[in-house]
């Protein structure tokens, strides 16, 4: 970030943008402008932020909580704190917020003239997040992703000035993707939180149950389940990729790296025979680099 962004940032808000490194792909590459770069991690910060309140994994020390204005103990009621993050959220728009992450926002949300809609749905994600641990349906599932990955993809054509509705589309077939992706990478970890992403309907389907799914290695049918899911996000990715193609220079470059990093995390899983309960499957940087290549050629060959 600019030397004026990074002075508001406190030791808390580094932790968070810290994380940036273990996303299946990169958030802000050095190729990019560097106005592009700063706004992507002015988004990303806030929507980290958003998702370690929900999941209750913020940085040691209460310093986010402080920031709101909540009192040790309110700040243990997760909606009462993304209660008081949208608060901040909001004041992001008059240029008041409290939290650094979020002062940091300003000046992304002026220059680009973003709406609050998409900040608010990765909230809403999270509140969601705090009431429903499980999804009946395929479709209930998208619901959720509408709210969880596609305000991201949105905020990222914002930004880079790209967003028509045809982009917007696309952009949300990719988004829906990742957050799938994210979904059968750590089936394991979100048991232990008392959710689980696979639609009810599918696991009924492929005869799996949830003790199977806490088991330390996965089964022929949870194999066989995982399979299947990952077969859906790559049909979206697939359907999404002609986004690549529609911008040019290191926008380009960009997007088909969030597509290719998708890609590369189902070729790990894939690899490791979908069994996704020994631990997340993790994309090599020699697999990210391939799907990279293979999506430019498709988005020159579509362009």
């Amino acid at each position: 970030m600019t030397d004026t962004r990074q002075a508001r940032i406190d030791a808390s808000s580094r932790a968070t943008l810290g994380k940036s490194a273990d996303e299946n792909f990169p958030v802000a590459p050095f190729f990019l402008p560097r106005a592009w770069r700063d706004d992507l991690m002015a988004v990303y910060g806030f929507a980290r932020l958003v998702d370690d309140i929900g999941d209750g994994d913020l940085a040691p020390g209460g310093a986010d909580a402080r920031h709101l204005g909540l009192d040790p103990e309110t700040a243990q009621d997760r909606l009462a704190f993304l209660d008081a993050f949208e608060a901040d959220l909001r004041r992001v728009f008059d240029g008041t917020p409290r939290h650094p992450l979020l002062q940091g926002l300003v000046p992304t949300v002026r220059r680009c003239g973003l709406t609050p809609e998409p900040f608010l749905g990765l909230i809403a994600a999270n509140r969601q997040d705090q009431q429903v641990g499980r999804y009946e349906t395929y479709d209930d599932l998208l619901a959720y992703c509408e709210l969880s990955a596609n305000p991201v993809g949105r905020l990222v054509l914002g930004i880079t000035g790209t967003d028509t509705p045809e982009r917007i589309r696309r952009s949300d077939e990719i988004c829906t993707a990742l957050q799938i992706v994210e979904h059968l990478q750590d089936v394991a970890e979100d048991l232990g939180n008392d959710r689980v992403y696979l639609p009810a309907e599918d696991l009924k389907r492929f005869h799996v149950t949830e003790s199977d799914l806490a088991a330390p290695t996965a089964g022929a049918s949870v194999r066989a389940l995982i399979a299947f899911e990952a077969g859906r996000a790559r049909d979206l990715l697939d359907a999404g990729a002609p986004l690549v193609g529609s911008v040019h220079g290191r926008l380009r470059l960009l997007l088909a790296g969030f597509t290719a990093g998708g890609l590369a995390a189902l070729d790990a899983i894939t690899d490791a025979g979908y069994d996704v309960l020994t631990g997340p499957p993790k994309a090599t940087k020699p697999s990210l680099m391939r799907q990279v290549g293979a999506v430019l050629l498709r988005a020159r060959r579509e362009g």
